[in-house]
């Protein structure tokens, strides 16, 4: 039988692994993409990533170890709650390496940028790149699903937290089709969509963190 200090310390791992996937995602694409992806400007872009080849090797770096940590945090998940649902968990651990797969896949159109010599290929690797992020969106939202609702029936987390997750997963599921769909119009909308995303995830992983379990 799990005790609670068990639980708890199982949680605040994950939290941990969760937190520290969060970190490296965010700095590579935020601080890393960005600074060189100049889109609608192939000149500007391929002068970038002349200008910035070694902190684009060390965005991939960073990719890889997020799809490294994101297993590793499905299956601290998946030990926590099997437990309660091994249906979930099961669910939940079979999304993120399909998630991580997928992560892994489009960072070929990134590395690619750093071998190629034509301005125009290198912005368009990026740019599927980028529509690939969007994309993997999807996997990313369903895996918080299964999350959501193991959170929502075991007895060691608060329901609402549960129901956070569950509506940030929705958002998710929401963003690459709005994204698509009507890319220019929703722009606003797809901001308002992140809102409960970052709120689910922030909130999870700062819960996990702190408190770990409320037991």
């Amino acid at each position: 039988m799990t005790t609670s200090s068990s639980v708890k310390g199982q949680a605040r791992f994950a939290g941990l692994l969760y937190a520290l996937m969060a970190a490296l995602g965010i700095w590579a694409e935020l601080f890393v993409r960005d600074k060189v992806h100049v889109p609608g400007d192939a000149a500007a872009t391929a002068a970038r990533l002349a200008e910035h080849e070694t902190l684009v090797r060390w965005g991939l770096a960073a990719d890889l170890a997020m799809s490294t940590v994101f297993v590793l945090l499905g299956l601290a998940f998946q030990r926590l709650f099997h437990p309660v649902s091994s249906r979930h968990a099961t669910a939940l651990l079979v999304l993120v390496v399909g998630g991580a797969t997928s992560m892994l896949a489009k960072l070929t159109f990134q590395a690619g940028t750093l071998t190629v010599d034509d301005a125009d290929l290198a912005l368009l690797m990026l740019d599927l790149h980028h529509d690939a992020y969007v994309i993997g969106g999807i996997l990313f939202g369903l895996w918080l699903l299964p999350l959501g609702q193991s959170l929502r029936l075991s007895e060691d987390f608060p329901s609402w937290l549960g129901v956070v997750v569950l509506v940030g997963g929705v958002a998710w599921l929401a963003d690459p089709v709005l994204a698509f769909v009507l890319p220019e119009s929703l722009g606003l909308l797809r901001d308002l969509i992140a809102v409960p995303t970052s709120v689910a995830e922030f909130g999870l992983i700062l819960y996990l963190l702190i408190r770990g379990s409320r037991s």
